[in-house]
């Protein structure tokens, strides 16, 4: 029954082109950094430099700067008002640095001015890291059992688990807002120059078909689950 859930011709057919559009977006992202990685800025402000000095030009100086392992792992902590950047990025005086660093400063301002995408998205935290792997064992345990009680096991994995595509819609505009800020910002302060602006819209259009693809993959498993579980009820 378990080899059928997940490895029949079915699943193949609500999942493949997300995972396609996933892999597709993935390389995208990689080769547009690489590519503008290459190209140093001409101001030769680091990727550290250039948060910090977006961060203090709206008063957040009191948002601290870290240095982290991982390709492309950047990241805000709204919680803990840290912003990590990876190290190509932190120490990394390129078009390409300079646009990631920006755009994790934008989710500094979105904390600063009460976005309430980012703040939704942040309590959901705790929900998504359960659902997204408990939601699937549940359904899978319940879908198991022909009977009611198994159906209503399966919508309960089924209901958590669909917080993580929940989540996964909601950080689409958070992150397409953070991207927005980071362009104004760039292109206001003269910290990136015009003839810049082409590598940093790279590089963050390109950040930015990862998250669609996530929330598509994420939306395709929850209709498959769905189809499976109340495609067997009709039948029943």
């Amino acid at each position: 029954m378990v080899p059928f859930i997940f490895g029949n011709g079915l699943y193949f057919l609500f999942a493949l082109p997300a995972l396609i559009l996933g892999f597709w977006a993935q390389l995208k992202v990689q080769s547009a950094f690489k590519k503008y990685s290459k190209v140093r800025s001409m101001t030769g402000l680091s990727g550290a430099q250039v948060a910090r000095r977006m961060l203090d030009s709206n008063g957040l100086t009191n948002v601290r700067i870290e240095q982290v392992n991982g390709f492309l792992s950047d990241n805000y902590d709204p919680s803990q008002k840290v912003l990590r950047l990876s190290s190509d990025v932190y120490s990394g005086n390129s078009v390409a640095s300079a646009g990631v660093a920006a755009h994790e400063s934008g989710h500094a301002l979105q904390d600063q001015t009460g976005y309430p995408l980012l703040a939704l998205r942040t309590a959901m935290v705790p929900t998504v890291q359960i659902g997204s792997w408990l939601g699937p064992i549940i359904f899978i345990v319940g879908y198991l059992f022909a009977s009611t009680l198994g159906t209503n096991i399966a919508l309960i994995g089924l209901l958590l688990f669909a917080a993580t595509a929940a989540f996964a819609l909601i950080t689409l505009p958070v992150e397409l807002n953070a991207t927005h800020r980071a362009k104004v910002w760039l292109a206001n302060s003269g910290t990136v120059y015009p003839q810049e602006m082409k590598g940093v819209n790279s590089v963050l259009d390109a950040a930015a078909l990862t998250y669609i693809a996530a929330a598509i993959q994420a939306i395709s498993t929850i209709l498959y689950y769905a189809f499976l579980l109340f495609g067997r009820s009709r039948r029943n």
